[in-house]
């Protein structure tokens, strides 16, 4: 079990992520957001990073209403934006966290929402909130070093923290079913970021048995440890990753 100390405790919000670069609001990859313009002309001119959330359990109903080309009025009023960090500031993590604080209570806009941090006494503690946010609905925990300068990409500063661990596997391939499941497909042959190949059948849906992800789509799996060799052990699908 990981010790809390030195780390900034939140929630993690199972939303889309979204960068705001001052003037645009993007989707990680980079691809802008068609957002109405009541709900980008209210962010303040300085860099974001965070989720657009709609509650615990809603992200397929985010995630239609986000990816619109046409933006709907009314369902965005029901979209937050909750911003974890500011990028590219030159300071550590704890006083970005006070910077957004201080620049989204100025903005006084109730869609726009900084995260809660808090700090855990120990390992023991950060399980028993774990614990409760998961009873709670929520997916899980994010833990980043207090002390960390800002960087981009991946950062062995933050870590995830859940009952279950989650991946993104590339679609390399398809398996054909047997029994009740002939002329389906069996199970999804998929890429590791590591470079390993494993094949994915649980949790796949009848519908996607017979309209499989294609090959070079990118899903989301849960697993619960990896085998000696590092694949994932009693890996199950969650969900195709939109393109961005």
């Amino acid at each position: 079990m990981r010790s809390p100390h030195g780390f900034l405790v939140s929630e993690k919000f199972d939303g889309v992520r979204a960068v705001w670069d001052g003037k645009v609001l993007r989707f990680r990859s980079g691809r802008p957001i068609s957002a109405p313009v009541w709900f980008t002309s209210a962010l303040p001119r300085q860099s974001l990073d965070g989720e657009l959330w709609m509650g615990r359990g809603t992200f397929d109903r985010l995630s239609g209403v986000v990816r619109q080309m046409v933006p709907n009025d009314e369902a965005w009023r029901a979209v937050k934006y909750m911003v974890f960090d500011a990028p590219g500031h030159v300071a550590a993590y704890a006083d970005r966290v006070r910077g957004v604080q201080l620049a989204l209570a100025a903005a006084r806009v109730p869609w726009l929402i900084p995260v809660g941090h808090q700090t855990v006494k120990d390992a023991q503690d950060l399980q028993t909130l774990l614990a409760d946010t998961v009873r709670q609905g929520g997916e899980g925990l994010m833990l980043h070093r207090a002390d960390a300068l800002w960087q981009s990409g991946r950062s062995d500063a933050l870590y995830k923290y859940k009952p279950d661990l989650d991946e993104e596997g590339l679609v390399v391939g398809h398996q054909p079913g047997k029994g009740r499941l002939t002329h389906q497909t069996g199970a999804l042959l998929l890429e590791t970021p590591q470079g390993q190949r494993f094949a994915l059948g649980s949790g796949l849906s009848d519908a996607l048995r017979r309209d499989p992800p294609p090959v070079g789509a990118w899903v989301t799996y849960r697993y619960q440890d990896r085998t000696p060799s590092g694949l994932p052990r009693f890996a199950s699908f969650v969900r195709v990753r939109d393109p961005e």
